[in-house]
């Protein structure tokens, strides 16, 4: 069942998108109690935020359906306005400090600072519909599409710069339960394509990939399906992380955490399940806390695992969480979060974009909504 709520949430998007979307009002429940307030501010993200991240200098930075948005502490700002009116999806700062946007429909925007690059399965992407994007520990930008990845490798653009180059893109496809490296041409197998969740490198370099079949890992060299202890695949992950201790935790079904410690002890079981609560995003912040957003039946929930209780968990208990923010209404689903340096969590959702500083829950609104 939890799996075909999160499998139904993109279909929720899609819907969204064809609907044009509707101003909603959103009721917040939280056991801390906190106080909840509006902040009405022009350029306010209103439609549906999908990933939230914060640059090297501050500023929070939003994929959504109405543009790009960066937020300065002060004032939000659409950077795609006068470029796209595509809908965006996934957005990265790369070590350079240059963006790449993913979106939905009409390839990845590349963005310097003051110029912009399209780039589409024109110039080698292997979908228009870019749903993730990572950058690995060696400089290469992953881009999770419909159907599979690309990688693309600056060292292989062609030209003076990347702005007026051909970019080098290498694809893999997925076809069912394995991903091959794409060397014909062909775009995809004849049949539905897979679209890929969630992209992350773990700290000995193999890469973690959740999709909406299975999930896999990739060394580097090959790309192998995700299976549990007893040899079943973890499908429709939308969330991975690895924790400050190497662990990596994500969620199909529920709240999963891999021990790769454990796997290199005889009888010990690497793989541990902590909640049945299905995981959309996830996240680990400073305290060592694991953070969720999750949807459970008509409702979304954010929320919050605590380190000492994580330390002392026994498995397959159906840990509680310590916080437990719920949004009735499955349109105002919570997507991505994000903790920003201030230590406050960020959440993007279907109806723009949230603020938890522990003690306020702030729902930052836009003031064309109010009209």
């Amino acid at each position: 069942m939890k799996y075909i709520q999160l499998n139904a949430l993109f279909l929720i998007l899609v819907f969204w998108a064809s609907c044009g979307g509707q101003n909603q009002t959103t009721v917040l429940k939280d056991t801390n109690k906190s106080e909840t307030k509006d902040v009405i501010i022009s350029n306010a993200p209103s439609y549906i935020v999908r990933t939230v991240i914060q640059d090297r200098k501050g500023n929070i930075w939003m994929a959504s359906w109405e543009g790009i948005i960066r937020y300065d502490g002060k004032s939000f700002t659409n950077i795609t306005s006068k470029v796209t009116s595509a809908r965006f999806f996934s957005v990265l700062e790369d070590r350079k400090g240059n963006f790449w946007f993913g979106t939905i429909g009409s390839g990845v925007y590349y963005y310097d600072g003051s110029s912009f690059k399209n780039f589409t399965t024109k110039d080698g992407l292997l979908n228009n519909e870019v749903t993730s994007i990572y950058e690995d520990k060696k400089g290469n930008i992953w881009f999770g599409v419909s159907g599979g990845l690309s990688r693309y490798d600056p060292s292989q653009a062609v030209g003076k710069s990347l702005l007026t180059g051909q970019a080098g893109f290498r694809n893999f496809i997925i076809d069912e339960n394995v991903i091959n490296e794409d060397w014909t041409g062909k775009t995809f197998p004849n049949r539905q394509p897979i679209s890929i969740n969630t992209i992350i490198e773990d700290k000995t370099g193999k890469l973690w990939i959740g999709t909406r079949g299975d999930a896999f890992t990739y060394d580097g060299k090959k790309f192998t399906a995700l299976t549990n202890n007893d040899g079943k695949t973890f499908k429709n992950v939308w969330g991975i992380v690895e924790d400050r201790k190497g662990n990596i935790w994500f969620g199909d079904d529920g709240l999963w955490r891999y021990d790769p410690s454990a796997a290199l002890k005889t009888g010990s079981s690497s793989f541990t399940k902590l909640s049945e609560k299905g995981v959309l995003s996830i996240l680990e912040d400073k305290k060592g806390n694991i953070w969720t957003s999750s949807v459970v039946g008509r409702s979304s929930e954010l929320l919050r695992y605590d380190a000492k209780s994580l330390s002392n968990m026994i498995p397959f208990s159906n840990i509680k969480p310590t916080v437990t923010i719920v949004s009735d209404g499955i349109d105002n689903a919570f997507f991505g979060i994000l903790e920003a340096f201030d230590g406050s969590i960020w959440i993007g959702s279907g109806s723009g974009v949230y603020r938890y500083d522990g003690k306020t829950f702030t729902n930052f609104k836009s003031k064309e909504s109010q009209k």
